[in-house]
């Protein structure tokens, strides 16, 4: 018992260490937002904040917060909504049905994954521009409603489901369509938290497409309002960081209510 104790120590002292270094930056983003701007630039830092708690309300005078907060909700929910039908439904056909080219189909579209996102802004904006989409809601959701690895772990995810069950709803009659709603995206549902929770932190967090496509302070998402608050010359870090941190917590909180169903998701996904 003592020599097994002995050989587990070293572990928990790496793990110790990992945790400490994840949580060290969440710290920091804490004690800097209760500080004044002078304490932030200050040659030492300062270690221990003065509590300026008035940071967090000053964040909402300074910009839309409430507002952003709302655009980047709606941003997310539609996204998310989207692309669990739409990468349902591909993933679907791939993983179960036959039909011609379907194998050259699925590699074209897993080449997309390869290519950096900066490579076809040009493009997506071009087309948003001609449909008239610049500076609302629409555009920016727009290219976010589909996803080549939502589909990719989607499939994977049906390709791992016994085909016993899709055969016996088969034999009862159903059709294509109802075995996939009916039968198979229930027992899909690991599968469809975990990339929803996925494309959540990816949609919550995106900058660039957003950055490009409003100029509106009143539909801008948080992550284009916060950039706002980094001045040329000068920039908040209290206020940068106070309102970093309010935009982080709807993500931690997620993750707390969820993660035991994006373990399941992820290492289900994996299995085949």
């Amino acid at each position: 018992m003592g020599s097994g104790r002995q050989r587990l120590w070293p572990v928990h002292v790496i793990l110790a260490i990992g945790a400490a270094a994840m949580v060290a930056p969440f710290l920091w983003q804490l004690i800097t937002s209760l500080q004044t701007t002078g304490e932030t630039t200050s040659v030492p830092p300062h270690f221990l904040p003065s509590w300026q708690w008035s940071n967090y309300s000053q964040v909402f005078h300074d910009t839309k917060f409430a507002q952003q907060f709302l655009n980047s909700v709606l941003q997310t929910a539609v996204r998310v909504l989207a692309q669990v039908l739409f990468c349902s439904m591909a993933a679907y056909a791939f993983a179960r049905l036959r039909f011609p080219g379907r194998n050259a189909l699925f590699l074209l579209m897993l080449a997309v994954l390869m290519v950096p996102s900066q490579v076809y802004l040009l493009p997506q904006y071009q087309l948003v521009q001609n449909m008239g989409l610049l500076n609302t809601l629409a555009g920016v959701v727009l290219p976010g409603l589909f996803s080549a690895f939502g589909t990719f772990m989607l499939r994977q995810f049906f390709m791992s489901l016994p085909n016993e069950v899709e055969e016996a709803a088969r034999l009862d009659g159903a059709g294509t369509f109802r075995i996939f709603w009916s039968v198979m995206l229930p027992l899909a549902k690991p599968g469809l938290i975990s990339m929803g929770v996925l494309t959540v932190l990816w949609s919550w967090n995106d900058l660039l497409w957003p950055l490009v496509v409003v100029n509106d302070d009143s539909k801008m998402p948080l992550t284009v309002g916060l950039s706002m608050l980094q001045g040329e010359h000068l920039t908040e870090y209290p206020l940068l960081m106070a309102g970093s941190l309010l935009a982080s917590l709807p993500m931690i909180l997620l993750f707390l209510a969820a993660q035991r169903r994006i373990t399941e998701g992820i290492a289900l996904t994996g299995t085949k």
